[in-house]
């Protein structure tokens, strides 16, 4: 298996230290939307690096690699540096051979932190320094969200800051199709209770107010833990939320049965959910979306990630045909501010060099931001960028969300070990919305976590 990984990882050598200024896709200068002013002030004082080769391992392929080398390009442009990125496809697995192997790349990055925070307390990072998680605190939206998701214990067993948050994605979304809204007089409700009554309305109406599936082949139930992750966030706080992913809040509790009702309110009432609550688990995520753009559609709205209108029907103009608004909190619970769930990928320095520590102050400036921005499927919760770069206004809408949480916190079940997260919680929800209790997921849940010790 080894052999086979290691075989298997495409290395791509990137425009280095000769790229030139038809390598980058928007001309410096040209373009007033972008922060050109950071770009020429970083070059000043890192541009002094021709030699210095940097090997980055990361999770992008396919188009995401054509896009993110856009952005590397400017990185060598600017330091002298040759850039040299490869992927895998099993490529949380790859990491952990190169850095136990004593061959890491320089730069390592990952959507996973609880295998960065493995790695670090392996003594396989570097820490980034007290300074570099001051920056993140003051200009990153909930900033010191995005601090305690990169920071993680050393080898020594102190804690310190490893991973620098960049590309997030945002799930904390309801879509709809503005057109049907607007022709039944439905407003955007601002509060959960303002949805909850909306979607007591809709049926008052005659009508069906979601469309919610849980099918995904092997991974089935994945999207009811987002939908619990969402609720967990709005019905108690986020210190709550990080002791329930690391079990220190046992599944069982109170707090987390709640949740999981909270989303049975919607998800298990036959009004409430298109084909009634028995579809709800055989219906395949990918095709659940579909309903909300028939005439008259199966359902008025969609709680989904950003990454769902892949699946929407072809042709379909995103801020026309649908939009999204923000999966609102409730207003009995002010002190919750306004939370967003998401994912991001989180970069690392497990090889330390003058170009690592240059390519991490690059990912400082706005330009690192922006040129992938204004191309297609990247968010960034920095506060500096100029929000113009977006390619569309829907991701524009999306960023917005992350510039101005108040919380942020990472899929819950994506930091919580893989036999729970990936596995217990899945099957619990599929069984939940099958017909079980709360009570009895919870248990069963909490069952399988204790069997792990």
């Amino acid at each position: 298996m080894k052999k086979l990984l290691l075989l298997g990882v495409a290395v791509a050598a990137l425009a280095g230290g000769s790229a030139l200024a038809a390598d980058l896709k928007f001309k410096p200068g040209e373009d007033s939307k972008f922060n050109w002013a950071s770009y020429d002030a970083y070059k000043k004082a890192h541009g002094d690096l021709k030699g210095e080769t940097l090997t980055i391992f990361g999770p992008w392929r396919g188009e995401d690699e054509k896009l993110v080398t856009t952005v590397l390009n400017y990185f060598s442009e600017a330091t002298g540096v040759t850039v040299k990125y490869s992927s895998s496809e099993n490529y949380e697995q790859q990491i952990v051979i190169d850095t136990q192997a004593g061959s890491p790349p320089n730069i390592a990055i990952l959507p996973q932190p609880g295998l960065l925070a493995d790695l670090a307390s392996k003594g396989f990072l570097t820490p980034l320094g007290d300074d570099m998680s001051k920056w993140i605190k003051d200009n990153y939206g909930a900033g010191q969200s995005w601090v305690d998701l990169g920071t993680y214990k050393g080898k020594d067993g102190k804690k310190a800051f490893f991973a620098f948050p960049y590309k997030a994605d945002v799930k904390s979304l309801v879509w709809y199709s503005p057109e049907n809204f607007k022709e039944a007089g439905y407003k955007i409700p601002a509060t959960m209770e303002d949805l909850k009554a909306l979607t007591e309305k809709i049926v008052k109406d005659g009508g069906t107010p979601w469309c919610i599936g849980l099918g995904s082949g092997g991974a089935t139930g994945w999207p009811a833990t987002d939908w619990v992750e969402d609720l967990m966030l709005r019905t108690t706080t986020p210190e709550n939320y990080d002791k329930w992913t690391t079990n220190e809040l046992k599944f069982n509790d109170p707090i987390v049965e709640k949740a999981i009702d909270e989303f049975g309110w919607f998800a298990k009432n036959d009004k409430f959910v298109d084909g009634g609550a028995k579809a709800v688990a055989s219906t395949d995520f990918r095709d659940s979306p579909k309903g909300l753009f028939g005439v008259p559609p199966k359902c008025y709205m969609h709680r989904q990630a950003s990454f769902i209108p892949s699946f929407f029907p072809d042709g379909t103009k995103l801020g026309k045909d649908a939009d999204f608004f923000y999966f609102p909190p409730y207003a009995s619970h002010p002190e919750l501010g306004k939370p967003v769930e998401g994912a991001g990928t989180l970069v690392t320095i497990a090889k330390d060099s003058k170009a690592a520590r240059a390519f991490i102050a690059f990912l400082q400036t706005p330009i690192a931001h922006e040129v992938w921005m204004a191309q297609s499927s990247f968010l960034t919760p920095y506060k500096a960028v100029n929000t113009a770069t977006y390619a569309n206004d829907t991701m524009r809408k999306e960023g917005e969300l992350l510039t101005t949480a108040t919380t942020f916190r990472f899929d819950g079940s994506d930091l919580m070990p893989g036999k729970i997260g990936a596995g217990a919680f899945w099957t619990g929800m599929v069984d939940y919305v099958s017909g079980k209790s709360s009570a009895q997921v919870a248990d069963q849940i909490q069952k399988a976590w204790d069997g792990l010790k």
